[in-house]
């Protein structure tokens, strides 16, 4: 054998060795854990390519300084594939994985939660404190919202249905807000096909009004139904409702946190110690177990209830058992205080 030809082997040998070497260093890669110790949320922008992906992830400490990298996303084009967007890495996920996620375009999901019983300023706030949440609203003034969404300033209080909604990066806050509010519209139209009959509902508005007024005055599943049957009894009667949630929510910002006889003798559109019937509109957002107790309250002779102490109520049909009630409860608390 010429030494030519055995320097010809001896090269062709070198170089299946350096590819083979190669490619076992781009499998290790591959199959190596990303080098965090916690959720991670990576944001890859927009027109990202291999460059400026392998910057990031090493910038971001994701994933080792490595010449196999490049190769890597050579080797398997399939993961080269990625689109940008926000993702959730998680601690024992390999490079090949991460590197799938990203070419499946599946982001990060974020929770928010929206409160039953909460108001509109509740869920701005709530929204403005939400991660990777993109604001649009110029500020948290019923009003916007109304605009933003196409809607009656008077359709925005207690017409967003409370619950859990789940988001990507850069949602609009009026995205999640039409959701909700789509929601609450589609319930609110099956309950209305499905109410009892001859309620004194002249619209939905008071449907939703009624449920917003028990959501509050009440957190027990099982006295709901028992709730909106007081002022079902009292509508048709054609007393005052009477009900403290109402004043609050009629004095805004002028409440401090409790309630005295001056506050219950001023007028407002929401005082039902002095407006007859129903407030002009909801006065939080109500939950779907206060909605079906609007829609289906039991049939009762109840007029007055009262705070029994034990988290509960006491219900009866006529002032002289309501203010035995009442004396019994304020005895309960003075006791609860004198411990």
């Amino acid at each position: 054998m010429t030494s030519q030809r055995k320097f010809i082997i001896g090269a062709i040998f070198i170089v299946l060795a350096v590819i083979a070497f190669s490619a076992w260093q781009i499998r290790q890669l591959a199959g190596s854990t990303l080098t965090i110790t916690k959720e991670t949320i990576f944001t890859l922008p927009a027109g990202s390519g291999r460059v400026v992906l392998e910057a990031e992830l090493n910038r971001q400490h994701i994933i080792p300084q490595t010449i196999w990298f490049g190769w890597l996303l050579r080797m398997e084009p399939e993961l080269a594939k990625f689109k940008a967007g926000t993702y959730r890495f998680t601690p024992g996920m390999t490079v090949r994985q991460m590197l799938m996620l990203l070419a499946s375009g599946r982001e990060a999901q974020f929770p928010v939660r929206f409160i039953e019983g909460s108001r509109m300023r509740d869920w701005l706030a709530t929204l403005r404190s939400a991660p990777y949440v993109r604001h649009t609203l110029p500020d948290d003034q019923l009003r916007s919202v109304a605009e933003a969404l196409k809607l009656d300033e008077a359709g925005v209080e207690g017409w967003f249905y409370p619950d859990t909604y789940s988001y990507t990066a850069n949602t609009t806050d009026v995205a999640l807000l039409k959701r909700a509010n789509e929601r609450m519209v589609k319930m609110v139209d099956g309950l209305w096909q499905q109410k009892a009959e001859g309620l004194p509902y002249k619209d939905k508005n008071d449907l939703v009004t009624m449920a917003s007024i028990v959501e509050k005055e009440t957190a027990l599943a099982e006295e709901r139904s028992k709730v909106a049957s007081v002022f079902i009894n009292r509508l048709r009667l054609g007393m005052r409702l009477q009900t403290d949630p109402t004043v609050i929510y009629g004095m805004g910002e002028n409440y401090t946190g409790t309630l005295v006889r001056k506050d219950l003798e001023t007028s407002s559109a929401y005082n039902t110690y002095i407006i007859a019937g129903l407030p002009p509109g909801p006065i939080a957002m109500p939950g779907k177990a206060s909605l079906e107790a609007a829609a289906h309250p039991l049939k009762t002779d109840f007029l007055y209830f009262v705070a029994n102490g034990e988290g509960g109520h006491t219900f009866t049909t006529n002032l002289a058992s309501h203010n035995r009630a009442v004396q019994a409860w304020r005895q309960a608390v003075r006791e609860k205080n004198e411990r």
